[in-house]
């Protein structure tokens, strides 16, 4: 099935605006079929590991050997133990090392003898460690602005000795508000805002909203880039500072200065560099929720420009959010900076709304196929919290061209409708938020979240029910492409 750039969303299904069941994180059983995921013609797929807790992301050293990390938190403001685990050759795990109440761990790469992580920071703020494979844990950078709704993400080490990795912003569109209170995170840091990597002048425009912090009968405003209840004016200049929300950041592997490379990114979670060297980044981005929802604004895939600014909080998709294409019934989106820093540029691909485009890799070998073409992991969506939709969003794998920006399904649930398996009563796949090719190039590893229902009360995710799913050609196509 093609998709083309704008995402298109097929057959005529029933507003998504109910939630699920009681809320509850107790682990459920969970069933597991192939043959309820539909690849195509020339591919099989196995299920490698299971019963992991919120696994985020896998890595390989230099010997072929596999590794997996449980984020330690989940949406939802359930805390378990963040973890680095050795898949064994008889498919048992041992752990590496392990965190402490400071997830979600989100992303993994290794290189050079070492891994290097990125810790969430939901308690203490962002952190990248560098682990040894003994499991000595060391800090290369810290500190980094991750108390809110997106955390730091995702790094991979450039062939220039650096790691690269993604900060999300604290908000959905750069307005503190109730959104932000129903997370959780406002009531632990009240003061905690989005934070420019340069110097920014506002327009001045504030937003009104209940006094959640102290007393509902009472009224607050609260402006960009501000804390909860501090309004702006017109003109006013927001000091940018490293580190900084929204951005692509470095820091060298042995440690040393944090540098931006780009910035103005809702949550660039994925990373990952072309075969030519390029940077490559997945943008989740707005949802219809807080003081500035934003519409149908679709998740992107960029090629980044050192330097650049992508646009958030007044751009999505590399257009201006003060449109009609991206218009709400509550508040249309007008600009929040008097002066935009540059003029953002076009995304190589956009994919659906509220998809939540994740984890990506290049192919890289003839063997698999597709070379050259870059895999991406879809953790689906979270409606209704995000905004009402027809019927679920992501859920699967997609291949993109980025020469193109064509995207194909790869790894899907069958069915009428693409839903994740504990919606369909199926033994597919639930929530890919991670692939990765293993260094032969010959096989492709899907981390999958495992079972999340959106409830009344927010997510609640199900502990042990994460999988580690592996693709490859199937003997016949071996021998045919020979």
């Amino acid at each position: 099935m093609i998709i083309l750039i704008f995402p298109i969303i097929a057959g005529c299904y029933k507003l998504r605006g109910h939630y699920g069941g009681a809320k509850s994180f107790d682990p459920v059983s969970r069933n597991i079929s192939v043959n309820d995921i539909a690849l195509p013609p020339g591919y099989k797929i196995e299920s490698l590991v299971s019963g992991l807790t919120f696994p985020t992301g896998i890595t390989f050293d230099n010997d072929g050997n596999v590794y997996v990390i449980e984020a330690g938190y989940s949406y939802g403001e359930l805390w378990t133990v963040p973890r680095l685990l050795q898949v064994e050759s008889n498919g048992q795990l041992k752990e590496i090392a392990r965190g402490e109440k400071n997830g979600p761990w989100t992303g993994i790469d290794y290189h050079d003898g070492n891994f290097f992580i990125a810790e969430g920071g939901q308690l203490e703020g962002g952190k990248i460690l560098k682990i040894s494979k003994e499991g000595k844990i060391s800090v290369l950078a810290d500190n980094l602005p991750s108390f809110g709704d997106h955390h730091t993400n995702s790094p991979v080490v450039g062939d220039d000795g650096y790691v690269y990795f993604g900060q999300g912003v604290a908000t959905n569109s750069g307005i503190v508000g109730e959104d932000n209170f129903r997370y959780g995170w406002l009531k632990r840091h009240p003061e905690f805002h989005d934070i420019p990597c340069k110097d920014i002048t506002l327009n001045g425009q504030n937003f009104e909203t209940k006094n959640f912090l102290t007393d509902q009968k009472e009224k607050v405003r609260t402006g960009a880039y501000s804390p909860y209840g501090t309004s702006t004016v017109a003109n006013q200049v927001i000091k940018g500072k490293v580190p900084c929300s929204g951005a692509v950041m470095r820091v060298p592997v042995n440690g040393g200065t944090l540098e931006v490379v780009a910035w103005g990114l809702r949550n660039p979670f994925g990373l990952t560099f072309s075969e030519s060297g390029k940077l490559f980044v997945t943008e989740n981005s707005y949802d219809t929720r807080g003081s500035r929802p934003g519409f149908g604004t679709g998740d992107v895939l960029w090629s980044i420009e050192p330097g650049t600014w992508y646009g958030w909080p007044d751009f999505a998709e590399g257009r201006p959010m003060q449109s009609k294409d991206f218009e709400t019934n509550k508040n249309d989106p007008q600009f929040l900076l008097a002066v935009h820093p540059g003029t953002p540029p076009k995304p190589v691909a956009i994919f659906g709304v509220h998809s939540s485009a994740n984890g990506l890799d290049f192919s890289r070998s003839n063997s698999f196929g597709h070379k050259g073409e870059v895999f991406v992991a879809q953790f689906g969506d979270m409606a209704p919290e995000v905004g009402r939709i027809y019927g679920p969003v992501g859920f699967k794998v997609v291949r993109v061209n980025i020469e193109t920006g064509v995207i194909n399904d790869f790894v899907v649930n069958k069915g009428r409708v693409n839903a994740p398996a504990s919606q369909s009563g199926s033994g597919g796949i639930e929530r890919p938020i991670d692939v990765k090719f293993d260094p032969a190039g010959t096989s492709l590893y899907i981390v999958d979240f495992g079972v999340m229902p959106i409830t009344k009360e927010g997510p609640s995710p199900k502990k042990e029910t994460g999988v580690i799913w592996k693709v490859e050609k199937n003997e016949i196509s071996k021998v045919t492409n020979k």
